[in-house]
């Protein structure tokens, strides 16, 4: 973070000062919404949470170092008083990024965007000091937090901007206005919340008209394979760059293919030459994500063979997003339990099929929110889809959704021993325990609230010597 005075911090967020010492010390350290997180010179933001209020632990950060605490009412220690904080973090954010030189890229899309960040993260590394979202900090305190980790050095800013309604894209580009826009796609995610793919791309183009011109450095990067991404060239002041697949993408792939393990290789073409990738990622989805990727490193100026040596090089960075770990045993977990919405599914099933290689795959599937009155069509596609890239067994977990996914499953052409409804994540373990084999390949994906990932972690844990430190999970 920028360092500042407590009197630059009441006047950026308009704030009340209260219980302020005559020389309180200058906030030179990190914005945390965790007293845990708190240190010498740091900000400690007071938040309302689901079970606890940030109020309440606000003497526990200065006493571990915080300078003061950004609050919606006095607390006792030095703090600046505001109406609304979430409000007062953006406004912090804003004044921070406008401070200085570096290149705010937005990225955003309904699957593959968190994937997306930590490519484009890892490649623009190499050209300068890089920030990036952490995880899936993509909201309007995700944002701002990750915008007040930035230094005088950041060439670069990525930030990943997710959306549940119209105009929330809108308002985090007012705060950290990009210069290079990324659109992945327009998927399913959340159309539950917007009613239908029209209004989801009316709001993911918020972040292409937030743009500046192209004649001052506005960059808009589109899905040229996505008819209603592409459609957003027309929504833009700023210079179009497709990525895809399509011919006339500027950055593209051609010879798509994937290796006996499932990871994707590729021609690259930009219009500085030619390279041949391959991914350390899973699953042929993973192509779009880099080749947008490329077209944001190809704007920061690597060539077609540095962009190709850097993609090879990527691995993800963030956790729970078809994380690949090996068991001694063989036994190989695609742990993709973050989240799920119904184009993300498809692809972590077809990326199963792929890696698969003549192995038995496990499909431990849970429920995908925010679907309204699409969902049980969802899920019973996404049953059906499970047998129809003939993975041997699907394990559906949770309640009414689960029985969704299992009834698509058997009325696509699956028996019981195939297909399976379990009620929660111990018994969907337990059955893993019971009937896995070494080399099998298990997938684990659903909704964040599912809470899956036990599963995933479950399996790992019981791997040979895991308990006793003398095995070896690895990571790959």
């Amino acid at each position: 973070m920028i360092p500042l005075s407590v009197a630059e911090l009441i006047t950026v967020v308009r704030g009340e000062p209260h219980d302020i010492p005559e020389s309180p010390p200058r906030i030179t350290g990190p914005v945390v919404i965790d007293s845990r997180l708190a240190e010498p010179g740091s900000l400690f933001a007071a938040l309302p949470g689901e079970r606890v209020d940030g109020h309440d632990f606000a003497a526990a950060a200065v006493a571990a170092g915080a300078s003061a605490v950004l609050a919606a009412r006095p607390v006792g220690v030095p703090a600046v008083v505001v109406e609304d904080v979430t409000a007062a973090l953006g406004a912090l954010a804003r004044h921070t990024v406008q401070g200085l030189g570096t290149t705010v890229v937005g990225l955003t899309g309904s699957a593959g965007k968190t994937s997306t960040k930590d490519l484009i993260a890892q490649l623009l590394e190499r050209t300068g000091p890089t920030v990036w979202t952490p995880g899936s900090y993509n909201n309007e305190i995700g944002l701002p937090l990750t915008a007040l980790r930035a230094a005088d050095t950041t060439r670069f800013l990525v930030l990943e901007m997710g959306a549940r309604g119209i105009g929330h894209i809108r308002y985090l580009t007012s705060l950290t206005p990009p210069r290079v826009g990324v659109v992945l796609n327009v998927g399913t995610a959340h159309i539950g919340e917007f009613g239908g793919k029209e209004a989801i791309a009316t709001a993911k183009g918020e972040l292409v008209e937030a743009l500046p011109p192209a004649e001052e450095g506005g960059v808009a990067v589109l899905n040229a394979d996505d008819p209603l991404v592409r459609a957003m060239a027309g929504r833009t002041r700023a210079r179009v760059l497709l990525f895809g697949e399509d011919s006339a993408a500027d950055i593209r792939a051609e010879q798509v293919r994937l290796t006996n393990d499932g990871r994707p290789a590729f021609r690259l073409i930009t219009p500085t030459g030619e390279a041949e990738v391959t991914l350390r990622l899973y699953g042929a989805h993973q192509v779009s994500n880099a080749l947008a990727a490329a077209a944001v490193a190809h704007e920061a100026g690597l060539t077609a063979a540095a962009i190709a040596e850097a993609l090879a090089a990527s691995r993800p960075l963030s956790k729970w997003r078809m994380e690949v770990t090996e068991r001694p045993d063989g036994v190989m977990v695609v742990n993709d339990a973050y989240n799920a919405n119904p184009d993300s599914t498809r692809a972590a099933l077809r990326a199963l099929a792929a890696m698969g290689g003549g192995r038995r795959t496990w499909a431990v599937l849970g429920r995908m929110a925010e679907l309204g009155e699409d969902s049980f069509a969802e899920h019973d596609a996404i049953g059906r889809l499970a047998v129809r890239l003939n993975v041997s067994r699907l394990v559906s977990v949770g309640g009414r959704e689960a029985a969704w996914l299992d009834a698509g499953a058997k009325n696509e052409g699956s028996w019981g021993e195939e297909s399976v409804h379990v009620s929660d994540a111990a018994a969907a373990l337990a059955l893993l325990r019971e009937e896995l084999r070494p080399g099998d390949v298990v997938l684990v994906k659903a909704s964040r609230a599912a809470g899956l990932e036990q599963v995933a972690l479950g399996i790992l844990a019981d791997a040979p010597g895991a308990a006793d430190g003398e095995g070896e999970v690895a990571a790959r």
